[in-house]
């Protein structure tokens, strides 16, 4: 999302936007999306805490859940991790600081990996409701209709889903994983990406631009109240509540996407399989590889929890996992 938000930033005219002053979702579940909510949790491994310690022999990995979107209460979170995160050898990203500058010059040369340089446009593309729903979602955030016709679906889903009052905000990206960035270039730790930008927007171009059409036109009603779930998904964090903050953000886009629960369900496990368990797969062959040292593994937090997270996947690797203070 940190990098979702760069280009955002790169490509729209500069505005300046409230913050964000939503209200906790949780509070309009009704009784039966409550118990839902309950049922789904139940027997979740390592559902909760963003910051576990992972011990094998000599090697020690203390896992930190980040949100990549600001919030000033992260200063206190890096100073009370500080000292025990300035000891580590090295720090594993998603995607490095360092790769993420190379790749943002290589885009200003050639953006057709989230722009549609030729061929038919959005407007083209999507049916005429589609194209006025999204149209709206996107004279909310200040995004002219002509530009975003220019975008690549998948990207434009994903602008889509940042709050208005994040848009254009130089300080909206500076999440904890971009603090801990901070963190270990002052102390000097060399850092490691987990994945390359590649395979990042690889994930994005598994389908041909007619089927991310279809699924964006399908998803097109599912962008409103940006700022209620922005709010509904820090609290989630700073509660170290991981599971339960997808968990509830499935019911609630469910809820305001305005599909069958069948035709919903298909595009959930569908982002769910390519952005959260392929990528964890992947990225446990790099971890995996980390021997005799201590090593800092700062990821979406979102990446933790459940059979398909790291935590479960390093317990099953024969580590020992310990939740330590965050």
């Amino acid at each position: 999302m940190r990098l979702f938000l760069f280009l955002i930033c790169l490509l729209l005219p500069a505005t300046v936007q409230a913050a964000c002053e939503g209200r906790d979702l949780k509070a309009d579940l009704t009784p039966s999306a409550r118990a839902e909510l309950e049922r789904a949790l139940e027997g979740v491994p390592y559902p909760e805490g963003n910051h576990w310690i992972a011990s094998k022999g000599d090697t020690v990995l203390h896992l930190i859940g980040t949100l990549h979107l600001s919030d000033s209460r992260m200063d206190t979170i890096v100073e009370r991790l500080a000292p025990t995160l300035s000891q580590a050898d090295a720090f594993y990203f998603e995607v490095t600081q360092d790769e993420m500058d190379a790749w943002e010059q290589e885009l200003a040369r050639d953006p057709s990996p989230i722009l549609i340089t030729s061929g038919p446009t959005l407007i083209e593309l999507l049916p005429e409701e589609a194209w006025s729903a999204l149209s709206s979602a996107m004279a909310e955030r200040g995004i002219p209709s002509w530009m975003g016709a220019k975008m690549r679906p998948w990207f434009l889903g994903m602008t889509l889903a940042m709050p208005a009052c994040l848009i254009a905000d130089p300080e909206a990206s500076r999440g904890l994983d971009a603090r801990l960035t901070e963190l270990a270039e002052e102390r000097g730790i060399p850092q490691f990406s987990l994945e390359s930008i590649e395979e990042l927007m690889a994930v994005f171009e598994i389908h041909t631009i007619e089927e991310q059409a279809e699924s964006l036109a399908r998803m097109s009603n599912a962008y409103g109240n940006s700022d209620d779930q922005m709010v509904t998904m820090a609290k989630s964090y700073f509660d170290e509540n991981h599971a339960h903050s997808i968990e509830l953000g499935r019911i609630m886009a469910r809820k305001y996407s305005g599909m069958s629960p069948e035709i919903f369900d298909e595009e959930w496990d569908a982002f769910e399989q390519h952005l959260l368990i392929e990528r964890n797969n992947n990225w446990m062959r790099h971890i995996l590889n980390i021997q005799d040292q201590t090593a800092v593994i700062a990821v979406g937090a979102g990446h933790l929890g459940d059979t398909h997270g790291l935590l479960y996947q390093l317990q099953q690797a024969g580590y020992t996992l310990t939740r330590a203070q965050f």
